[in-house]
Formats: structure tokens, C-alpha cells, sequence
């Protein structure tokens, strides 16, 4: 089971502040669920959460409008905070005096609700960025690894272009084309939608 809901708030970084509108998601059943990006709204993650038990907060990198709720979603349920270590520096701007619950690697699997997700860590967008592959539900969940339209940015600090095309390369195209791609921001893709405008991207980043 998917669910989804979006939340606005601010994105900052590099001494700039922008409006953002963030998809969050939820994955389980009716006992129980995970959140993936705590973006803006604690409150209207928990009411999405119900009654369920909530059992991990995952975060697909740490810039601030991804995980800028997860602090106090994770207080409010007692539900852990994961998120890979080479995101460290950019966790430490919005959480100074607070550290992650887990650490997340590529190859981890969460399990939640029957439903398997594997990490995938896909730096580019950010040194910690990773993205979640549910092989039975044919999704994965890219976080700003890849968009409809193409790969995440890498204009500002700690990212990096030719990094997130040998990620996308190296892990999102190899998965199968029907892969329904449930992103960050905006509107859901796929595989085998991207992968001609990928190649493109592909090719002039090295």
C-alpha cells in the first residue's frame, strides 16, 4: 500500500530560501507504515499515520525540506530516524545538537507491512542522497536522485553532476522499465520514460 500526501514549507541552503511544495509517502497496511521524507507538517504526516504503528522515518538525504518535521514526527511516535552518514554535514545545519537514529547503506532492506524496500545510495544530489526500490510494488522511490524530466539538481554545495549521472546510470536504469518512479517533488514518471532523456544526460556528463 502507497499513500501520498504534499506538504509546502521552505528550502534553504547556500544563503537562499525558496518555496517548495514535497511529496511524502507512506508505505505499508493497516497496522503499520513507514514515512519516507518528513517534509514541513508534522501534523498532517501523524494524522496520515492514524492509529498505525509508525516504524521508521526514512530520509532520503537531509536537506531541509526533507527532513525538516522528522525531529518532531519521531518524538510524537517514538518511530526511528534513518538516514545514510555521508549526509552528516548537511543533517547538522537544520539538527546541530541532534544525530539520526540509524544509519542507512546501500543494500539495507526495510520491511514494513510485508512489503520490502531495498536502499540504493545514489550520491549527486547530495553526498547521502538514496532512493528505495519496492520490487513488489514495481516502484521506487527516488527522493531528488531523479524528477520527471531528469536528474535532481546539482547547482548548490555538496552536490555534484557527473556523481548523480553514474548513480542514475549505475542503479535507476537498471531497474525494469515499468518501475513506477515516486519522486521528491512534482509528478510521478517511470523507468522507461526517463531512460531516453537519460542517455542524453548520460552523455554529456562524461
Amino acid at each position: 500500500m502507497i499513500e501520498h500526501l504534499v506538504t509546502s514549507g521552505t528550502f534553504s541552503l547556500d544563503g537562499g530560501t525558496w518555496d517548495v511544495d514535497n511529496n511524502v509517502w507512506l508505505v505499508g497496511d493497516e497496522h503499520e507504515v513507514l514515512v519516507i521524507d518528513a517534509a514541513h507538517d508534522a501534523d498532517a504526516i501523524a494524522a496520515a499515520v492514524g492509529e498505525r504503528r509508525l516504524t521508521a522515518i526514512v530520509s532520503t538525504h537531509a536537506h531541509d525540506d526533507h527532513i525538516d518535521a522528522a525531529a518532531e514526527l519521531a518524538d510524537r511516535t517514538g518511530a526511528p530516524i534513518l538516514l545514510h552518514p555521508d549526509d552528516a554535514v548537511l543533517w547538522r545545519m537544520t539538527y546541530p545538537d541532534r544525530e539520526p537514529d540509524r544509519a542507512l547503506a546501500d543494500g539495507d532492506e526495510l520491511t514494513v507491512g510485508g512489503t520490502t524496500l531495498r536502499v540504493l545510495h545514489t550520491p549527486g544530489h547530495a553526498p547521502g542522497a538514496v532512493c528505495l526500490y519496492a520490487p513488489d510494488l514495481a516502484t521506487v522511490f527516488s527522493g531528488d536522485t531523479l524528477f520527471n524530466g531528469g536528474p535532481g539538481a546539482t547547482g548548490r554545495s555538496y552536490s555534484d553532476f557527473g556523481v548523480i549521472i553514474d548513480s542514475i546510470r549505475d542503479h535507476l536504469l537498471a531497474l525494469p522499465g515499468e518501475t513506477v518512479v515516486r519522486t521528491g517533488h512534482g509528478d510521478p514518471t517511470s523507468i522507461a520514460d526517463e531512460a531516453p532523456h537519460l542517455q542524453e544526460w548520460i552523455s554529456r556528463g562524461h
